[in-house]
């Protein structure tokens, strides 16, 4: 039952810590995977097809994870076909964008690109607020083009395939220079060095817009 453990131990510590902050937040809640197949699937049959099943061990403590949720009297949110990611996203923009503010608890990459004015991230292992610097220090891009980036360099552990030989210092030098994903995909053949050329030119596909943000 270590993963329960380990949960109420963070839960707790979170609403300890958010009691004691002077602007200390009017709501919370936890967000979960419904299951493992969503939309993303029906785009890409291929997405996270690599992962292993759950160690045998933690499947019984996922229900126990949400009972122990409910118990702190946090609640928990979740729905069919969709990530936690996507709901959180939903939620944080909605908030944002009636003037609230949001701290998204998580210190999950894909969710930089929500970080903006209002919407900042907390790394509760290491005690790190994550804002528009802390953003731009670790893709070289602002939080709006996080997603060009990623797209350009795809995601191993999601099992997302990019443009080989691209990592994230070279595809942050490429969006900064031509603005954004679509732009560079349609300018691929003005790239000097040949083989970065070849490579977009070649895994482009026939719609240079088909990534997608939230």
């Amino acid at each position: 039952m270590g993963a329960v453990q380990g949960f109420c131990n963070m839960l707790g510590k979170l609403l300890v810590d958010m009691k004691a902050a002077p602007d200390a937040p009017t709501h919370l809640a936890v967000v979960f995977d419904h299951s493992e197949r969503t939309f993303r699937n029906e785009l890409y049959a291929d997405y996270k097809a690599h992962r292993p099943p759950a160690p045998e061990d933690l499947i019984p403590q996922f229900p126990l994870v949400r009972e122990a949720t409910k118990a702190f009297g946090v609640p928990c949110l979740e729905l069919p076909g969709f990530e936690a990611d996507d709901l959180i996203a939903g939620y944080c923009c909605h908030v944002r964008d009636m003037g609230g503010e949001v701290v998204i608890v998580s210190s999950d990459k894909d969710l930089m690109q929500l970080v903006g004015e209002r919407v900042s991230m907390l790394d509760t292992m290491k005690n790190v607020r994550i804002g528009r610097a802390e953003v731009m220090e670790k893709f070289g891009v602002p939080p709006e083009k996080v997603v060009d980036v990623q797209a350009l360099c795809g995601d191993s552990v999601d099992n997302v395939p990019g443009a080989p030989g691209i990592g994230i210092k070279t595809a942050s030098a490429l969006i900064n220079e031509y603005g954004d994903l679509d732009a560079l995909l349609a300018r691929a053949s003005e790239i000097k060095q040949d083989k970065r050329r070849a490579t977009l030119i070649d895994f482009r596909g026939p719609d240079s817009a088909s990534h997608a943000s939230w």
